[in-house]
């Protein structure tokens, strides 16, 4: 009953570590991985009387993703202290923005199940530093803090309350994860911590228009975890309200191994947070001439490219959806076409033998050693007829992936690969393969036409795979209709 009665609203909160050499605020190393409480300065563990500096990096950054976002960029930009108390966040308050953020507006456009686009409107992007890290499961006794992580930069990416469920949410945070990766601002590895979703969701009886008593959920690793932890709190305030027990307004943590939300604490509200004007940093101008510069730069992005394969060169959903999931795999894509005007040849090269070799050992397009020159080359020899395709693809592209330092012409020509078009040698093959099948030449000549098959099979295996299959086609039916 309460799934029916009930409507889910969910608004997602963003943080997005980005891709900078130094912290938002000072020159310390944003490395990962390294030692604990090594990448630290007295700018970062705030020490009296030190100033901070503004990472001209995050504001770059901030200002792609708000082009790609089609937010509107906000030229003057002051921060604010946002203060409250985490054992690993040394100074005591957060270097953050509060009326002026970067970005206002904007939207990201995602697919439901349905197949259908829709565009999730955003309330804000906004810069900020992150805190330190606690860990509680290296000593039975005691928290141990690693503030390498303090004063990394941060944009936080807010959603209006608009997602209608867990699978809208999933849908969205793809889509965030492949445009930072696009535009190379972070690596999206929620498992590491550099992408991170707060999930505040509320749920109100359909029809209404007034929201719910609104629940904050934290600590998802995944975008998987993110939809799992979505689709269990939503069923625990369906089964609340339906006992008529109230919903409080709390930040709860999502257990994995159980599938279950847990009490944290209560929800802090605005006010809490005590915001002020940062009386250390100046206010940043972003003008459009700046924006103007930033956006020449940028690369194409996923919706663009999606449009242009589907649009343009006729690609189906699914083929545009999987080459543009992946920057490096889409651009290889682009270049190879450049080389090569055989797009639906290109296509099923790239989603077939390419990605099945770079999924089979666990490569990236980085890697691989076959050149969109060398790949073309191999597509246009298929295409003329020079080789056949179960050559190319089982024989030839192997020796090249392999380094070999020969075209694929030279390694076709080389091992005798060459597809055979001469008349006289295919038929003296076809003569072969229907004197090894007597029996079946008589069912065949009795009715039984898909046996040629068959025959085309033989003639290829004892052809090498070298026999043109539509000379080798034409002899096979000429000599069937000469044997009855």
């Amino acid at each position: 009953m309460g799934a029916d009665k009930y409507e889910a609203v969910i608004g997602l909160e963003v943080h997005i570590q980005l891709l900078t050499k130094s912290k938002a605020y000072s020159s310390d190393s944003t490395e990962y991985g390294a030692v604990p409480n090594t990448n630290v300065s007295v700018i970062s563990l705030g020490h009296p009387g030190v100033l901070p500096m503004v990472n001209t990096k995050m504001v770059e950054y901030g200002v792609k993703l708000g082009i790609a976002c089609n937010c509107q960029i906000h030229e003057q930009n002051e921060y604010a202290r946002k203060n409250y108390f985490y054992t690993d966040m040394p100074k005591g308050y957060q270097i953050s923005q509060h009326t002026t953020p970067i970005c206002n507006g904007g939207y990201i456009t995602i697919k439901n199940k349905e197949g259908k686009s829709r565009d999730i409107e955003l309330t804000r992007i906004h810069m900020e530093e992150d805190s330190g890290k606690s860990i509680h499961d290296q000593d039975p006794f005691n928290s141990l803090i690693d503030l390498n992580r303090a004063g990394v930069p941060l944009l936080e990416m807010v959603t209006e309350p608009v997602i209608k469920n867990s699978d809208e949410a999933y849908q969205f945070l793809y889509e965030v994860r492949k445009l930072v990766r696009y535009l190379e601002i972070c690596d999206g590895n929620m498992e590491e911590g550099s992408m991170r979703c707060d999930a505040n969701i509320s749920i109100r009886e359909k029809g209404a228009t007034e929201l719910g008593e609104k629940v904050e959920v934290k600590n998802m690793n995944s975008i998987r975890n993110v939809q799992r932890a979505l689709e269990f709190e939503i069923m625990r305030q369906i089964e609340a309200l339906d006992k008529n027990e109230k919903i409080y307004q709390e930040t709860r943590t999502f257990d994995a191994t159980t599938g279950k939300t847990i009490v944290m604490r209560t929800k802090e509200m605005a006010n809490d947070y005590r915001y002020f004007p940062e009386p250390d940093l100046p206010m940043v101008i972003v003008d459009q001439e700046y924006i103007d510069s930033i956006k020449e730069s940028m690369p194409a992005l996923p919706n663009e490219l999606y449009k242009k394969y589907t649009s343009q060169l006729g690609l189906s959903d699914y083929d545009a959806t999987v080459i543009t999931d992946s920057k490096s795999i889409a651009l290889y894509f682009d270049e190879l076409l450049g080389k090569t005007k055989q797009v639906k040849a290109a296509v099923n090269w790239i989603m077939g033998p390419v990605k099945s070799y770079l999924n089979e050992n666990a490569k990236e397009i980085s890697e691989f050693s076959v050149t969109t020159d060398v790949l073309a080359e191999l597509i246009d020899l298929i295409e003329k007829g020079t080789i056949s395709h179960s050559i190319a693809t089982q024989k030839v592209f192997p020796l090249l992936i392999q380094g070999a330092d020969k075209s694929p012409l030279e390694v076709a020509t080389d091992n005798n690969w060459i597809k055979e078009s001469d008349e006289g040698s295919i038929g003296e093959f076809v003569k072969e393969a229907l004197a090894k099948y007597p029996d079946k030449v008589a069912e065949y000549n009795n009715g039984k036409v898909g046996l040629i098959g068959l025959f085309m099979g033989e003639v290829m295996k004892l052809s090498k795979g070298k026999a043109d299959p539509k000379i080798a086609s034409e002899l096979v039916k000429k000599s069937l209709e000469e044997s009855r």
